[in-house]
């Protein structure tokens, strides 16, 4: 079934969410056991692109844009558009006046798993979409999709109302159920890894900051002196 709309979602304070957005796709993403990346063909449309906000959910009929108009009125101020197309689609769903729409809105940006266009002047206004492809080719207006029911983009299963956190690293959904756990466990490993670049910085190497030695030496790592001691090894 299609042509459903939820009108309203949970959503979290944004200054909630804010310090996922500051720690980043990489840092939140191992902090929270390595879940939750989308692929990595959805890359921003430009670089330097930061964003952290409340996923509204869109899916989309292969070339057709109708349901992105939908949501359009739904979105509010931090909210960031998750679409997905119901079958492999790369066509240019969303462009500069869909940007300008959502801009007035306050909506952060777009994660799209298809294709987008108009690229520089998005990049003028200043709006961010991470998307699977840069295509020209537009869409029509005929079918309808969903809005705000759960969907998987690129991969993970986003519900409504989840955080989503996207930098040039990619794209991460963090649960809504796990916000203040991701925020907590990135902090302390950003914390951990101030002190471990202090380290490096001194001119200490990965094997002894991580604590990698002993465990290669056991799992068999062995050192030779030079070429000639390597080649002697079977004779003594």
């Amino acid at each position: 079934m299609s042509g459903i709309v939820v009108r309203n979602i949970e959503r979290s304070a944004l200054d909630r969410l804010a310090p996922l957005g500051e720690a980043g796709v990489a840092t939140v993403h191992e902090a929270l056991g390595r879940i939750g990346l989308m692929a990595s063909y959805l890359r921003p449309i430009y670089p330097g692109a930061s964003i952290v906000g409340n996923a509204v959910t869109v899916t989309v009929a292969p070339g057709d844009n109708t349901t992105i108009h939908v949501a359009v009125e739904l979105c509010q101020e931090g909210d960031v558009i998750v679409i997905a197309p119901t079958s492999p689609c790369e066509d240019g769903y969303f462009g500069d006046l869909f940007g300008g729409a959502l801009n007035a809105r306050g909506v952060r940006g777009v994660i799209l798993e298809a294709g987008c266009r108009d690229v520089r002047s998005l990049k003028e206004m200043g709006f961010p979409v991470w998307s699977k492809a840069v295509f020209a080719q537009g869409t029509v207006k005929e079918t309808m999709g969903d809005v705000n029911l759960p969907l998987v983009c690129a991969g993970q299963r986003v519900e409504p109302g989840d955080a989503i956190v996207a930098d040039d690293d990619g794209v991460l959904v963090v649960p809504r159920a796990r916000i203040d756990e991701a925020r907590d466990a990135a902090a302390a490993r950003i914390e951990k890894e101030e002190r471990n670049r202090l380290r490096f910085a001194s001119g200490e190497v990965g094997l002894d900051v991580y604590g990698m030695r002993e465990r290669l030496i056991a799992k068999g790592l062995t050192y030779y002196d030079d070429a000639g001691a390597y080649a002697n090894r079977k004779r003594t």
